[in-house]
């Protein structure tokens, strides 16, 4: 039992020396891993993203509080963010369109984010990672 925590505890270690460092970053690409989809009557699905109608990748843009879609996008579109925070090594975003109020949780140490988006009678959870918009590929 030992060994298992300690090998866990060496794969977190490495896991956060290795992941994307955020702080001062301006623009991030984000990206989704895993969406679960619930509905008010108590069940919870995993879905793919586009069953959910979220995009694979979105562009966050802190400097002009703008959430959108990647050039590449089958389908264009963009958010405005109501509310911007850093604190405490993390960036908060929400805000509010079409009837749904969003909010994301992005840690600057790691690069993971979690975020929710809830209508009337639905709320998806999103998980995934963020990187520098402006990153360069490593020499």
């Amino acid at each position: 039992m030992r060994k298992l925590a300690l090998m866990l505890t060496g794969l977190l270690v490495g896991t956060v020396v290795w992941a994307e460092n955020l702080s001062g970053t301006d623009e991030l690409l984000c990206s989704v891993s895993r969406v679960m989809l619930c509905v008010e009557t108590g069940e919870c699905y995993d879905v793919q993203p586009w069953e959910a109608d979220i995009p694979q990748f979105v562009l966050v843009d802190t400097r002009r509080k703008i959430i959108s879609t990647t050039r590449a996008s089958q389908d264009p579109r963009s958010t405005p963010v109501a509310s911007y925070q850093r604190d405490g090594g993390k960036i908060f975003l929400q805000g509010m369109q079409m009837g749904r109020a969003f909010s994301f949780v992005i840690d600057e140490a790691t690069g993971l984010i979690t975020a929710a988006v809830a209508r009337d009678g639905i709320a998806v959870s999103i998980f995934g990672a963020c990187t520098d918009a402006d990153a360069k590929p490593a020499s």
